[in-house]
């Protein structure tokens, strides 16, 4: 049974949230584009750069120790979160977007030939499109995909057909940030591996939301982001099986990367540095541990059950307005916290732009995934996202404000 979570005591934690846009008390209801930042972040950043600011790996003086210090320990607090078991097997990347370029340019310019298949699905945001279709024309490789429903749940009736003995990769998403939907990646590892395709999972909205442990799933690599999941922006990582990583090429080259350099030939570092060129996003690491260690102890069943809470509340209360789409699967179980909706004609931009007036912020457009949209034969939506300082009093809001919005336009 996961504990209750107190929302109003959390928000007291988000100074953000203690402000009036436009008149009016700010409903932040953007999460799946960003999350908000709490004061044990705030602190952790500010606390790095007034005391222990210096390059990490890299000198013998106090603040360098310093900063190693924490910079590692905060890549032990991270793994800990999602169950990796050996931190060295998460790569410190940028995010999401980095680290499925990282996997489609290291492993896919190693593994890929002419003919060669990956699997993806018409649900996937641009960040895991774009990367294989530019790999695709560099190798030759073709790219298939799994279509969905009329709920928009992935439609998994032809896996079998689709994954054949050309299908090297399968890349899917594990929570669609257009939709909520939550797909079942181990279901769909187990079945991508019997037919000998490895795995990567787009954790960039499961990994805030869902009480992920990555072992669990099955794939063999795993993307998230940590300004999603109350950490700062640049900063996110990369899981992947160590024997997968160890074998692939670097991304980039470069500073923390090497082990031996020669004027023309060089050998590489052993994990996670193999991958980590440069100097790292350090006070960005640093924060994002503080972020794991806040979820950790706010407890992630908690937070899934509290947006699950609020997610069955707003479908419910939306059910009753006329001339409103919702899109996506009618069980909230299959959902996270995510409603993407459309009211009558008003195009979704306008209606975010009445909402914001009142100090609403929702998204509007096509969700970086404009395949999806075009297959929903929709061109954007309006999107609202819980997270864990979310209220119900957030969701009367909404409604108030979509009330308003019709009347507006005289639905």
């Amino acid at each position: 049974m996961p504990g209750v979570l107190d929302a109003e005591l959390i928000r007291a934690d988000f100074p953000i949230l203690q402000q009036e846009v436009n008149g009016h008390p700010l409903v932040y209801l953007d999460n799946a584009a960003s999350t908000q930042k709490p004061r044990a972040v705030l602190d952790a950043l500010a606390a790095y750069y007034e005391h222990d600011n210096a390059n990490v790996h890299r000198g013998v003086h106090t603040l360098s120790v310093r900063a190693t210090d924490a910079f590692d320990l905060a890549r032990g607090k991270v793994a800990a979160l999602f169950g990796i078991a050996d931190p060295a097997e998460l790569i410190w990347t940028r995010g999401t977007t980095e680290a499925i370029n990282l996997v489609a340019y290291s492993w896919g310019l190693a593994n890929l030939r002419a003919g060669d298949e990956v699997l993806l699905s018409v649900m996937e945001h641009h960040s895991n499109l774009v990367p294989w279709q530019m790999v695709a024309q560099r190798t030759g490789a073709k790219l298939r995909f799994l279509d969905i429903d009329d709920q928009q749940r992935l439609d998994l009736s032809n896996l079998d057909e689709l994954l054949t003995g050309r299908t090297k990769l399968v890349s899917i998403v594990h929570v669609s940030n257009a939709l909520g939907t939550i797909n079942p990646v181990r279901e769909i590892a187990d079945r991508a591996h019997a037919a000998g395709a490895i795995v990567l999972v787009d954790g960039a909205q499961s990994a805030p939301h869902l009480p992920v442990d990555v072992p669990s799933l099955g794939c063999d690599f795993y993307a998230f982001s940590g300004h999603k999941m109350c950490g700062p922006t640049g900063m996110g990582g990369l899981w992947g099986r160590r024997a997968l990583l160890e074998a692939m090429p670097p991304f980039h080259g470069g500073g923390d990367m090497i082990e031996w350099v020669e004027l023309e030939h060089s050998t590489y570092a052993p994990l996670p540095n193999r991958f980590e060129a440069g100097t790292p996003h350090i006070a960005g690491a640093v924060a994002l541990g503080a972020a794991a260690e806040y979820l950790a102890g706010i407890g992630r069943d908690a937070i899934l059950a509290h947006e699950r809470t609020l997610l069955a509340y707003a479908l419910e209360r939306m059910a009753a307005i006329p001339d409103l789409t919702v899109f996506g699967p009618r069980d909230p179980a299959e959902r996270s916290g995510v409603i993407s909706f459309t009211l009558g004609d008003v195009h979704p931009h306008d209606l975010a732009t009445i909402l914001d007036a009142e100090g609403i912020a929702i998204r509007a457009g096509h969700h970086c995934a404009q395949p999806l949209m075009r297959r929903m034969g929709v061109g954007s939506t309006a999107r609202a996202s819980f997270y864990l300082y979310n209220t119900p009093a957030d969701v009367d809001r909404l409604m108030d404000g979509l009330g308003r919005a019709r009347k507006l336009f005289g639905l």
